[in-house]
């Protein structure tokens, strides 16, 4: 039996995750009234996870939205295949099993130890797509969290030359379909922290082997002792790109810097990007400085 403080702590948690879902799919309009929504299942953390808290907010939500299950079996060696159609069985959900043989098709392709994952989700999300026009579904649901967001967002920096990131809601590539992320305000450790209380029946992705040096895992990495060292750090990069001034970037095609004239009057979008800012952590440190500097003994510089 669990004690009153870790029953605490989990209401905690399920409440934030419940809070954190409802807030971004509001702020975004993901779901709207009639919607019937196709959860990407893969079997990891993530993906039951947002299935798990869509059917909690379906329960409680004003407007009335269908939801439906879908898995992709890949044709993975040793892939426990039962274990996804036992699980929806038993929590009472509509799903599919849908079987294409993407495994082969990516081993084929792709040498031994390059990079599966890009040929992997092209070919996943291109059979998703089908599926769900097949189903009659107005939105796809995918479980990528805030920390995905962020890994990508220094992916595309660090290797693509671009200042892009996973948006929460987007127009599928074919123009066909609403793609929207309802975990994206939601740390990846909260669903992990989420998944191992409700004791989903986990299944890894061994497509890849792991895949340990690929460069998102390093990423990851780099991320993790941020969050450890700088607790945080990457709440405030993720407001980041939610808080974007493209007059203090470069992107001649975001901002008009060829046509931009002095009008003689303030604006805005003027020289503050060349003012010496002062962050939080500054602002930390130089309270701290100050009260040292306050106490009996010690001069106040004048």
């Amino acid at each position: 039996m669990l004690s009153r403080k870790v029953e605490y702590n989990h209401n905690k948690l399920r409440k934030r995750l419940y809070r954190q879902v409802g807030t971004a799919i509001a702020d975004f309009n993901m779901i709207e009234a009639g919607d019937r929504i196709m959860v990407c299942l893969s079997g990891g953390k993530d993906s039951y996870a947002l299935l798990d808290i869509l059917m909690h907010l379906q329960a409680h939500a004003p407007l009335q939205f269908e939801l439906i299950a879908v898995n992709l079996d890949q044709k993975q060696p040793g892939f426990p295949e039962q274990v996804l159609p036992t699980y929806l069985t038993k929590i009472g959900l509509p799903f599919r099993i849908v079987e294409q043989d993407t495994y082969s098709v990516v081993k084929r392709v792709i040498a031994e130890g390059k990079t599966t994952c890009s040929l992997c989700s092209r070919l996943r999300r291109g059979v998703l797509y089908r599926v769900a026009g097949e189903l009659g579904a107005t939105k796809i649901a995918l479980g990528h969290h805030r920390d995905d967001i962020l890994e990508t967002l220094f992916l595309n920096m660090f290797y693509g030359g671009k200042l892009k990131a996973m948006p929460p809601k987007l127009v599928s590539d074919d123009g066909q379909h609403i793609v929207i992320r309802p975990l994206a305000y939601c740390k990846e450790k909260d669903l992990a922290a989420y998944a191992e209380i409700a004791n989903f029946p986990i299944i890894p992705c061994n497509l890849c082997g792991s895949q340990k040096n690929l460069q998102r895992q390093a990423v990851k990495e780099m991320m993790q002792q941020w969050d450890k060292k700088f607790p945080g750090r990457l709440e405030t990069m993720f407001r980041a790109i939610q808080n974007i001034q493209p007059s203090h970037l470069a992107d001649k095609t975001r901002y008009d810097f060829v046509g931009l004239k002095a009008q003689g009057e303030p604006i805005a979008d003027g020289d503050k990007a060349f003012d010496e800012e002062v962050f939080g952590s500054s602002i930390e440190e130089m309270t701290l400085m100050a009260v040292a500097e306050t106490k009996p003994g010690r001069a106040v510089s004048g």
